[in-house]
Parts: structure tokens; sequence; C-alpha cells
């Protein structure tokens, strides 16, 4: 199996290769709808990993994508999710407010607590 995993595995508009992802939270910083967080993982080298928390709420910026400095991260394109009768989301106030959650708790998910 190749370490680039760059195949949608699923009818997602973002997922992980966590073999590639060194947990830098660089991702986690500059998407502006809280789709992701950190979360606790202790076989991680740094104790934690990425997570695609709420997908639904993706906008397709590609932010996530191009920060990464590892190449873990990778985002649908529009034309595949609409094939599959999906589309990204609007950015909400909903979204925005969740993202100011997650970077208060130091880019952990809001549903683990502080760290």
């Amino acid at each position: 199996m190749s370490t680039f995993l760059t195949e949608n595995p699923g009818d997602q508009p973002v997922w992980v290769n966590t073999s590639n992802c060194k947990a830098c939270d660089i991702c986690v910083s500059v998407c502006p709808s809280g789709v992701l967080a950190m979360r606790y993982e202790i076989s991680s080298t740094l104790g934690a990993m990425i997570a695609v928390e709420h997908p639904e709420s993706c906008i397709g910026c590609n932010e996530c994508e191009l920060s990464c400095p590892d190449f873990a991260i990778f985002v649908a394109e529009k034309a595949d999710l609409k094939a599959a009768g999906l589309s990204f989301a609007k950015l909400t106030d909903e979204a925005k407010a969740r993202q100011a959650a997650i970077a208060a708790n130091n880019y952990y998910s809001i549903e683990q607590g502080a760290r």
C-alpha cells in the first residue's frame, strides 16, 4: 500500500492519510469552518492526531490541503462531489463559532476539552 492515499475513501469532502500526518495542527488552524480538530492519540509520536470532525461543514476552500507540509490531507474535487449528489457547504455563523472554539482549545476537539 502506498503511503500517499490520495483517493477519496468514499463520498467525503475532506479526508486524511494519518500515515503521513505528523500532527502539526497547521490544517486545523487554517480551516475557517471547524471541520478539523486534533484528537488525543497515544500511539502517535506527539500524542495527537488530526480528525475530520464535521465533514458536512467543509466549504471546499482547500486551505487545509494547501497548507499541509506532509501532503496528508485532501479535499475532494467539486465535480466528484457533484457526481455523488453532494456539494460543499456554505460558511455559516455556527461553523465560524465552532472554529473559534477549536482555536481557543489549542486546536483540540471541543468535545475532548482543553489539554
